[in-house]
C-alpha cells in the first residue's frame, strides 16, 4: 500500500492526484490511499473530470481543512497547516506499516511557515516527524541520479556543511540506496566545491581539506567512489553512463543538471529515514491551480518509484 499526500490544497496537488489515480489499474488503486481533504478533492474533480467516484474507487483518509475548498492559487496559512496535517497522518500510517511508502504532492513553504510549522520543506518535516537527526534528498531520473550533501541552506552554509564526516555519511547513504535498487557496486562521484576543485589551491582549499578525506575514507570501506571531480564536467560524464550517482555539494549544483535533462520525470526521494518517501520534483504551480491543466506525469513517476521501494521494504 502507498499513501499519497495532497500537499497544499490550493495548489495543483489535488488535480494531479486525481489524474494519476484515474490512470491506475483497479489493482493499483486498491493499493493506494490518499491523505487529504475530500471536499477539496471534489472541487478539483470539477476541474479535471477524471471520472473517479471518490466514495468507492480509491481509499481516502479525509482530513478536513478550514474553509475548504480554499481559493485556488493563493498562499494561505490554512493550506500550509493542512499540508502538515496530511503529512502527519501519512507518517503515522507509514510508521505502523499501514502503508509502505509516502508519495507527496507539492506544498508551499511560505504557507507552511505562516501556519507555524517551521521547516524548509517536506524533507525537514519528515526528519522531525520521524525523530531522525538528518535526512537526505536524492533526485533520481533514468540517466542521472544526484544525492545532495545539503539542500535548503545558503551557499555559505553549504560550504561549511561539507565536512569530511558529513560527506562520508552522504556517500554511505547514497551507496546503500542504490544497492537497494539493485546496483551491486554503485559507481559514485563526488562533485568538487570550487571551480576545477580549487586548481591546487588557487581557487580555494576546501576540496583538498574537506572532500578528499571523505572520499578516501569511503574508499577504505570498499565503496566505489571517486572525487572530487570538477562539477562542470561531472554531470555530463554521469549522464553518459560513467557514474551511477553524483554527490552534489549544494542545492543548485545538483538540481540544475537534473532539471535540465529530466524536468518532467525526475523523482525526489528522501533517504536516511525509517520510512520511505518519494515526491514530485515541482512546486504548487499556483498560477495554473484549479484550471485542470497541470500534468500528472511527474507524479506518476514518483508513484512508480514508490511502488518499487514499497515492494522491497525490509530487503
Amino acid at each position: 500500500m502507498i499513501g499519497i499526500t495532497m500537499g497544499d490544497p490550493a495548489g495543483v496537488g489535488p488535480e494531479i492526484i486525481l489524474k494519476a489515480v484515474a490512470a491506475m489499474s483497479p489493482e493499483e488503486r486498491a493499493q493506494t490511499r490518499i491523505f487529504g481533504c475530500l471536499t477539496t478533492l471534489r472541487a478539483a474533480e470539477e476541474a479535471v473530470h477524471s471520472g473517479l467516484d471518490l466514495d468507492s474507487d480509491v481509499a481516502v483518509t479525509d482530513i478536513p481543512v478550514e474553509g475548504a475548498p480554499l481559493p485556488w492559487g493563493q498562499a494561505d496559512a490554512r493550506g500550509g497547516d493542512a499540508a502538515f496535517r496530511f503529512m502527519q497522518a501519512a507518517v503515522a500510517a507509514a510508521l505502523t506499516d499501514e502503508i509502505g511508502c509516502i508519495v507527496t504532492a507539492p506544498l508551499n513553504k511560505a504557507a507552511l511557515n505562516a501556519a507555524g510549522h517551521h521547516y524548509d520543506g517536506h524533507t525537514g518535516m519528515l526528519a522531525h516527524l520521524t525523530d531522525t537527526p538528518k535526512a537526505w534528498m536524492i533526485l533520481a531520473s533514468e540517466r542521472l541520479k544526484v544525492v545532495h550533501n545539503s539542500t535548503h541552506v545558503s551557499l555559505r552554509d553549504a560550504i561549511d556543511r561539507a565536512t569530511p564526516e558529513a560527506l562520508l555519511e552522504t556517500i554511505r547513504v547514497g551507496n546503500a540506496h542504490l544497492k537497494r535498487l539493485g546496483y551491486d557496486a554503485p559507481r559514485i562521484a563526488v562533485a568538487g566545491i570550487n571551480p576545477h576543485c580549487g586548481e591546487g589551491g588557487l581557487f580555494g582549499t576546501e576540496d583538498d581539506t574537506q572532500v578528499v578525506p571523505a572520499v578516501k575514507a569511503a574508499q577504505a570501506e570498499g565503496i566505489d567512489v571517486a572525487g572530487p571531480v570538477p562539477a562542470d564536467t561531472l554531470f555530463h560524464r554521469a549522464y553518459s553512463g560513467e557514474f551511477d550517482l553524483v554527490v552534489a555539494q549544494y542545492h543548485d549544483q545538483g538540481h540544475i543538471p537534473v532539471k535540465l535533462v529530466a524536468f518532467d520525470t525526475a523523482v525526489n526521494v528522501s533517504l536516511g529515514l525509517p520510512i520511505d518517501r518519494t515526491s514530485v520534483d515541482h512546486g504548487t504551480a499556483f498560477d495554473i491551480a484549479g484550471k485542470g491543466i497541470a500534468s500528472h506525469e511527474n507524479l506518476e513517476k514518483a508513484i512508480a518509484y514508490a511502488r518499487k521501494l514499497a515492494a522491497g521494504r525490509g530487503q
